[in-house]
C-alpha cells in the first residue's frame, strides 16, 4: 500500500486502486453471461469519508436522457438495430441518490448479438479519464443495456455478474437501466407523435415505443430493486466523445498509455471543416509550450505551441504517443 511521508497510506492512491478496480469490473460484470476486463488506472481525487444510504432515486440530467433515447432510436433504425447495446453511467454518488452526468456508449467495436452485448474496454478506459478531466469526483454508478423484446427487467445472467461487480462501486450499490421497445403504440405515427417522455411507474421512462426501466441492486440482495427515475436539468458531460467515438477506440490503448505515463496530458474535442476531431494536449516543460495532435478517422496531425506560436510538424510516427515523443526528442535536441 503507498504511503505518504509521514508513513500513512496515502488516500489519492488508495482512490486510483478503487477507481480502477471499479472500471476492471464494468465489463466483468454482465451484459450477458460473459465477463470482458477493461483495464485503466485514472487518477482519482482525495475521497471524503461519507455515510451512504441504500439508493432512493436516480437523478438523470436532460442530456443524460436525451443520449439514451435518441441513441437508443437510431441504433434500431440501423443495420443491426435487433442486436443489443448499451451505456456505462458516470456521474457523482451521493448519500441517498445517484446523478448521472455523462454516458460512454458501448462502441463500433463492440461485440454484440440478439442477446448480448460486451462493451470495448480500452475505449471505456480512456473516455472515463477523458470525462474525470472535469471533475475527479465522478465515478462508474452503473450500466445501461437494451433487450430486444419486452424483458423489461436483468436477466438472470446480468444478476450473476451484477451481483459480484456492485460491491466494487462507490456506496457499495449500483444503478441499472434496462431498455425495451414495448411501450404503448403510438396513437399517431409520425416524427411528432411522441413530443414527450412519461413516467408511467417511478422507475420507468417512456418515450413512444422506447422504454427505459431503472434498477438498484446492493450486494447480498436476493433481486433487484425498482429505483425510481427523475430529471433535473443538466448536460452529458460525455456526449461529445460520442461525435469521435470510432478514432478514440482506434488510438485508445496508445492514448491511455500516454496518460499515465506523461502528467497533465488532456483531450478534448474539437471543430473544423473536416468534422470532428479528438485533441489530444501534452504539455512540455515551459508555461504554455505543448504538443497537441489532432485524430481524424483517417489522418492524425502533429503541431507544437512554443513561446506562444503554432507549429505544423511532419512526424512518420506508426502510433500517437510514439509521434509525440519522436517529437520531444527532436525538442530536446535543439535546445
Amino acid at each position: 500500500m503507498p504511503v505518504n511521508g509521514d508513513g500513512e497510506r496515502d488516500p489519492a492512491q488508495q482512490g486510483l486502486r478503487d477507481l480502477a478496480r471499479q472500471l476492471w469490473g464494468v465489463l466483468q460484470r454482465s451484459l450477458f453471461r460473459q465477463r470482458v476486463a477493461i483495464s485503466s488506472a485514472v487518477h482519482e481525487a482525495p475521497r471524503l469519508p461519507k455515510h451512504y444510504a441504500p439508493l432512493r432515486r436516480v437523478l438523470l440530467t436532460d442530456g443524460v436522457g436525451r443520449t439514451l433515447f435518441e441513441e437508443f432510436a437510431a441504433h434500431r433504425e440501423a443495420e443491426h438495430g435487433e442486436e443489443e447495446t448499451g451505456w456505462v453511467l458516470m456521474g457523482l454518488r451521493e448519500r441517498d441518490e445517484a446523478i448521472a452526468l455523462a454516458t460512454l456508449p458501448a462502441g463500433a467495436q463492440r461485440d454484440a448479438g440478439v442477446a448480448h452485448v460486451r462493451f470495448n474496454s480500452s475505449g471505456q478506459a480512456l473516455a472515463s479519464r477523458i470525462v474525470r478531466q472535469s471533475d475527479r469526483r465522478l465515478g462508474i454508478l452503473g450500466v445501461v443495456h437494451t433487450h430486444p423484446g419486452s424483458l423489461r427487467h436483468p436477466s438472470d445472467g446480468d444478476f450473476q455478474g451484477d451481483s459480484l461487480w456492485v460491491k466494487q462501486l462507490r456506496g457499495g450499490e449500483g444503478v441499472f437501466g434496462i431498455g425495451t421497445g414495448d411501450g404503448p403504440p403510438l396513437a399517431s405515427p409520425g416524427p411528432r407523435a411522441a413530443v414527450f417522455a412519461s413516467r408511467p411507474r417511478p422507475h420507468v421512462q417512456c418515450l413512444g415505443e422506447l422504454c427505459f426501466s431503472w434498477y438498484s441492486l446492493r450486494p447480498g440482495q436476493s433481486h433487484y430493486e425498482p429505483l425510481p427515475v427523475e430529471l433535473t436539468i443538466g448536460p452529458d458531460l460525455a456526449r461529445s466523445l460520442h461525435e469521435v467515438w470510432p478514432t478514440l477506440e482506434e488510438h485508445a490503448e496508445r492514448l491511455d498509455r500516454l496518460y499515465r505515463q506523461q502528467a497533465g496530458v488532456t483531450c478534448t474535442v474539437m471543430e473544423d471543416e473536416r468534422g470532428s476531431a479528438l485533441a489530444v494536449t501534452v504539455p512540455l516543460a515551459e508555461v504554455g509550450d505543448a504538443i497537441r495532435v489532432l485524430l481524424w478517422p483517417k489522418e492524425v496531425r502533429y503541431y507544437v505551441l512554443r513561446g506562444g506560436e503554432v507549429f505544423a510538424v511532419d512526424c512518420p510516427a506508426e502510433s500517437v504517443d510514439q509521434g509525440v515523443y519522436l517529437l520531444m526528442a527532436e525538442l530536446a535536441a535543439r535546445v
